[in-house]
């Protein structure tokens, strides 16, 4: 595992890149191209502090993205689900 100290409102984004990445305060946005990003993405990205917040599909067609979102807190954080 790797530990990286991210800062607040940066957007982590290079030429060779296989997502789009962007802080915003104690959230950390992730746009996948693919589908099949998504799940390697959760995986690397959930730790103890970190853990998926949202989760959002854009357009239908094939520019489609999936955004998720991640919230950073502390190791006595406690996330509930939010109900539609």
């Amino acid at each position: 595992m790797v530990n990286v100290l991210m800062k607040s409102d940066v957007v982590y984004n290079h030429w060779d890149n296989m997502v789009y990445v962007k802080t915003n305060g104690d959230e950390i946005h992730v746009i996948c191209d693919k589908e099949s990003q998504m799940d390697q993405v959760v995986e690397r990205m959930s730790t103890d502090t970190c853990k998926l917040s949202g989760y959002e599909e854009w357009d239908d067609d094939e520019d489609k993205k999936w955004i998720l979102t991640f919230a950073v807190c502390g190791l006595d954080c406690e996330m509930t689900p939010e109900y539609n």
